[in-house]
């Protein structure tokens, strides 16, 4: 047998054809909405941001004029963690480039937002372009998660820029990524450096949201993942009968992907960060939940379940909340404390550094956690949650409430737990067919943005639940998303993270169904794994949250 270097699959996706919305497939005209303005502190954004700020939203629509484009080079960057997807982005802006003008270029910037800084790049031809198509991953060119806020690092972005004659710049990324890039484009304009950025919503987190942009990619099928794996666990469960899954899912700050793989499989529980801390849940409450479902499910003879804990859960129990922003601030460029060479040194550091009430929560932590709450902040200046191993917290602490329980004759089941963390699983499988549209007409759309001379816009596809030649294609401000929170101890520019709405529909109809879903096994779905080929209906699919958000 003669072995490949692809798979079946890989060979097959490389011949899919990206769906385009209908207004695209044509030269397209660029309709200018009404001025827009921030989600919040509108007066300090606009000062900060006076060449970009107050921008239309744009609308593209098909015409029949081909009026003749100038040449232009774009250099892109994917920054921050990889999502499914990313690859079609860039192969969609290629392609778009070309249709406008076959002599574009395209470099691209390798490792993230450093290879701007640092010069390294490589030009991006079809030979490259091709054999990423319909890929997951972000190994074309790197990622990275260098941030971009010094005017240095600009400056040597515009020298290379200027040296390779490129026109723009195209930052692939979530909030934190996008909000460099707004941060970038206003530098850049009012230094008439003569570069547009345009960014793309790019997080499986889904938290990069609005009326405008509808998802961020890579959200679809990283839940598709994360769900087919969560199906397997839940049939597996239900044939032993004998394990409680605690399965943690990433999700840096919002639940929506343990919402919507809630709401694809139909889990005994999930837990909802947004909701604990609209209650003022304590970690106990939070016990007491998860040991009165099992207690109520051992009567009626199951002994076994499945649990969904989003991983930036423990920023959202308001005691820990307000610990965790303490020991943000504390932490942040703190000589003393890095100083420090062991764990009980630093442990006793922070206790007589907090609060009095954020002491004693933070000391009637497990050690382990209270150890992985110090650790080294990510380059934005927060705790890294995804190191944080709440799963085996809660299991820890369910296992005594259960004990204490048996004592008292409130529960006589039998509790084994496992645990799970389900998150780089996801972030680079290969694309399905909704991811893979939509990030191939969001690269396209970006190649208009900037054809038409504009800059410090987010590309926007709209309409996500019909087909794909039905989809709205357009730009949005990026500055019509941004507020001020606080940051390494400081005030800062940054769009709004979008956390699971508790009177959206997709929450709505969870909170309708749960209780019944906690009960036996009856109600468990399995969705298997993402098909890439036959009927729309199983292919095509958005996910329930965009179902339940948009449809009548």
């Amino acid at each position: 047998m003669k072995m490949n270097d692809k798979s079946p699959l890989q060979i097959e996706r490389a011949l899919y054809q990206p769906k385009l919305p209908e207004a695209m497939k044509g030269p397209v005209a660029l309709k200018e909405g009404a001025k827009t303005t921030s989600v919040a502190d509108q007066e300090t954004i606009k000062k900060l941001f006076p060449n970009t700020y107050g921008q239309s939203v744009i609308t593209l629509e098909k015409t029949n004029n081909q009026s003749a484009t100038p040449v232009v080079s774009v250099g892109v960057i994917l920054s921050g963690g990889q999502a499914p997807g990313g690859h079609n982005v860039i192969a969609g802006l290629f392609d778009g480039l070309k249709k406008l003008h076959p002599d574009n270029k395209l470099y691209g910037f390798l490792g993230g937002p450093s290879g701007l800084v640092e010069h390294k790049y490589i030009e991006l031809t079809h030979e490259i372009i091709d054999e990423y198509r319909n890929t997951g991953g972000f190994d074309i060119i790197g990622s990275g998660r260098t941030k971009l806020e010094d005017p240095e690092q600009f400056d040597k972005g515009a020298a290379i820029c200027h040296q390779l004659g490129i026109n723009a710049i195209v930052i692939i990324g979530g909030d934190d990524s996008n909000t460099n890039a707004c941060i970038l484009a206003e530098y850049y304009a009012q230094n008439n450096t003569g570069i547009q950025v345009i960014g793309c919503p790019k997080t499986i987190d889904g938290d990069l949201k609005n009326e405008m942009i509808e998802t961020s990619f890579g959200f679809d099928t990283a839940c598709k993942v994360y769900s087919e794996l969560i199906g397997n666990i839940q049939r597996d469960a239900n044939s032993s009968k004998k394990y409680y899954h605690f399965i943690r899912l990433m999700g840096r700050s919002a639940s929506h992907i343990a919402l919507e793989c809630a709401l694809q499989t139909h889990p005994n529980m999930c837990i909802i960060s947004e909701e604990v801390e609209e209650k003022k849940m304590t970690l106990r409450d939070i016990i007491n939940q998860i040991a009165k479902l099992i207690a109520a499910r051992a009567k009626e003879g199951y002994n076994f379940g499945s649990i969904l804990v989003p991983e930036g859960l423990i920023e959202f129990i308001p005691e820990v909340k307000v610990l965790i922003n303490e020991l943000n601030d504390l932490l942040a460029h703190n000589g003393v404390f890095n100083a420090i060479p062991n764990d009980e040194g630093r442990r006793e550091y922070v206790l007589q550094s907090l609060t009095p009430q954020s002491a004693v929560v933070f000391e009637s932590l497990p050690l382990s956690i209270g150890k992985q709450l110090m650790l080294d902040r990510d380059p934005h200046g927060n705790v890294q949650v995804s190191l944080i191993e709440t799963e085996k917290l809660l299991i820890e602490m369910t296992k005594y409430r259960l004990a204490e329980m048996k004592a008292r004759g409130e529960y006589k089941g039998k509790f084994q737990a496992v645990n799970h963390f389900f998150g780089y699983e996801g972030r680079c499988a290969t694309p399905s067919n909704f991811d893979a549209d939509y990030c191939y007409s969001l690269g396209n759309v970006a190649s208009s943005l900037i054809s038409a001379g504009k800059t410090g816009y987010i590309t926007s596809i709209r309409n996500l639940i019909k087909p794909a030649s039905e989809w709205i294609a357009g730009g949005v401000p990026i500055t019509m998303m941004m507020n001020i929170e606080r940051r390494h101890g400081k005030e800062k520019p940054v769009i709004r993270k979008a956390l699971v709405d508790l009177k959206g529909k997709p929450f709505q109809f969870f909170a309708q169904h749960r209780d019944e879903w906690a009960k036996g096994n009856k109600h468990y779905i399995f969705p298997g794994p993402i098909q890439y080929g036959g009927s729309a209906i199983v292919c095509d699919q958005p996910t329930k949250t965009l179902l339940l958000e948009y449809e009548d």
